[in-house]
């Protein structure tokens, strides 16, 4: 079992309620008026760096929520960002395989991945693997390398 330290622990707490509000409502709005959090095609802007996978980013009171749905529209993971906090989202095929520093994953078997968007706060490396899975890594934009910053051997 592990505890979760007190340092940030509002602050996951809170993106946790903030998180199941949205993905339990049918659309959320964003700043710049993006909806569809949770669809194949929502109405947002791709910011993905890759031409083969979409990335599209929502943000609501501080919150932002990043978004990835590979070329055919299926959604493959969501999460949550703020102050360097991550909570990943229970929506998309890869959700469980989605690593961030709160959720460290497994190291994968293959750590070539691309890096497929990245701000000032928000670093997200997408790698295939060998089996067909796809792993993803989203770390703080200043790790150096999101396979170190994000998984864990076992």
């Amino acid at each position: 079992m592990r505890h979760l330290p007190t340092r940030g622990f509002k602050t996951l707490a809170a993106i946790a309620l903030l998180a199941g509000v949205a993905v339990a409502g049918p659309a959320m709005a964003s700043n710049r008026g993006a909806t569809g959090l949770g669809q194949a095609w929502p109405n947002a802007q791709d910011v993905s760096s890759s031409p083969r996978w979409h990335v599209y980013v929502f943000e609501r009171d501080g919150i932002r929520y990043i978004q990835i749905n590979d070329l055919n529209g299926n959604v493959r993971a969501a999460f949550a960002t703020q102050g360097g906090s991550f909570l990943v989202l229970p929506i998309g095929s890869d959700a469980s395989r989605l690593a961030t520093p709160q959720d460290p994953q497994p190291a994968p078997a293959d750590t070539q991945g691309e890096i497929v968007y990245r701000d000032s706060d928000v670093q997200l490396q997408v790698t295939p693997q060998a089996s067909g899975m796809t792993t993803l890594q989203a770390v703080d934009a200043t790790c150096s390398d999101p396979v170190e910053c994000s998984s864990r051997v076992n």
